[in-house]
């Protein structure tokens, strides 16, 4: 099963694609960052650095040869609701429109795009599904959340996925799945330096969240704050449930009791990639730690697209 992978980011896509069976021939993105980490992870395919407007195709399917699988996560932060009202960039938006143009160019027997569900919206949405009709792909859609699939992250994606021969088959969520809390992601206190809650340098609104939660559960009960972003639901959550999205900064810190009184640190890259069910055999080797957040929240939980892909091309 020959993949390609347009918007490739950090390979979290293709690694669940892998994981399925796939065989991972090619990468395209526009950030170096991304494609560098695509392929210390992925060796064999082609990788390129350029934007999807820009690549010759023709020269692509000699260099990538024939494929069976295209996979596309176009840029979805013109689309989701946590940029706010700030104004959307349709160019931005229209990039998803390059899966038209790869799957043409390749004919792919399965091709599965993922985005926000916020995409559902987007004036040309409607139209992207169509031309993907009319190129001969059956098609159908579905929100997948990615903590009904062992991930201990509330993560609702939305998923395009096609097939040419047949009607596609979509993955069956088991209603009665334990899902995994965001405890379960956290390394053992002591890993990572902490500090006073209660900091000069803290933000009032990120002392009132916390006080939320030591109101709730108490001052010898660990938990999570949101300290960047808005959040509709007090600004904290309990380790016993799977953590909140994770998106592409700093979102989250961890709040822990001590003989000093409560103190904080930030949730670290090894935790938020196990929160987005990234395996060992997937690193993280190039970027700062900021570029890292942003691989991870620009991501595909892994063990999802491993279902999707898994169901669709059994």
């Amino acid at each position: 099963m020959r993949t390609l992978d347009i918007f490739c980011g950090g390979g979290l896509s293709s690694a669940g694609a892998r994981a399925a069976g796939a065989e991972i021939v090619g990468g395209i993105d526009m950030w170096g960052v991304a494609t560098s980490t695509f392929k210390h992870n992925f060796p064999k395919a082609v990788v390129k650095t350029a934007r999807l407007e820009d690549t010759t195709l023709t020269q692509l399917k000699r260099e990538v040869g024939q494929i069976d699988l295209l996979l596309a996560s176009p840029e979805c932060t013109n689309h989701t609701c946590a940029k706010g009202a700030a104004p959307r960039s349709e160019t931005s938006r229209a990039t998803a429109m390059q899966t038209l143009r790869f799957a043409r160019a390749f004919r792919p027997r399965w091709v599965v795009m993922e985005n926000v569900v916020h995409m559902r919206p987007w004036s040309r949405y409607e139209e992207l599904k169509l031309e993907l009709r009319n190129i001969g792909y059956h098609l159908k859609e579905i929100v997948l959340d990615a903590a009904d699939f062992g991930v201990p992250q509330r993560r609702r994606r939305l998923f395009v996925v096609c097939d040419r021969e047949a009607e596609p088959r979509l993955p069956t969520v088991c209603q009665n799945r334990k899902c995994l809390p965001a405890s379960s992601i956290l390394d053992p206190s002591g890993t990572w330096v902490s500090s006073s809650l209660y900091s000069d340098r803290r933000a009032s609104a990120t002392l009132q969240r916390a006080e939320r939660g030591l109101n709730a559960v108490g001052q010898e009960t660990p938990f999570l704050i949101v300290y960047y972003g808005s959040d509709g639901s007090g600004g904290w959550q309990r380790l016993d449930r799977p953590l909140r999205t994770v998106t592409t900064v700093d979102r989250f810190a961890l709040i822990e009791p001590s003989e000093a009184g409560p103190q904080m640190r930030m949730l670290q890259v090894p935790e938020l990639a196990r929160a987005m069910g990234v395996t060992r055999r997937h690193e993280l080797p190039f970027g700062s730690r900021r570029d890292k957040v942003q691989l991870l929240g620009n991501g595909v939980c892994s063990p999802v697209m491993k279902a999707v892909v898994q169901t669709l091309t059994s």
